[in-house]
């Protein structure tokens, strides 16, 4: 591996274990929060499936950010590549370029309904 990818490999990991550490402190104060709420109707979900909930939709969400960002990082390099030779590529570079945009929105809707479901 060239130092380039060791140093992009390195900032991924530590993204991710700051993002996990958040999620994680976020769900540690959430019983706390959670007492002023006492009132509120309808079934009271468990606490721990509750918090897997989060961490998971934090998962999806992140995961595939991070995903989506190295994607268009990849196709965006090639997709101005191939302009730089074929100005006549822009509309199909565009869609392939929006393709792996879309990972990030696929992670965000997987996200949205995991918290709906808990």
């Amino acid at each position: 591996m060239s130092q380039r990818q060791k140093s992009l490999l390195a900032f991924v990991l530590l993204t991710a274990v700051l993002v996990v550490g958040a999620a994680l402190a976020l769900i540690a104060a959430m019983p706390a929060a959670a007492q002023g709420h006492a009132a509120v109707a309808g079934p009271v979900p468990d606490p721990q499936v509750l918090q897997w909930a989060f961490i998971s939709a934090a998962a999806a969400a992140g995961l595939s950010t991070l995903a989506a960002g190295y994607a268009v990082a990849v196709v965006g390099s090639a997709a101005v590549g191939a302009l730089a030779e074929k100005p006549e590529l822009l509309g199909r570079v565009l869609i392939l370029v929006g393709l792996a945009e879309g990972i990030a929105i696929y992670g965000l809707i997987v996200a949205i309904l995991i918290l709906n479901r808990a």
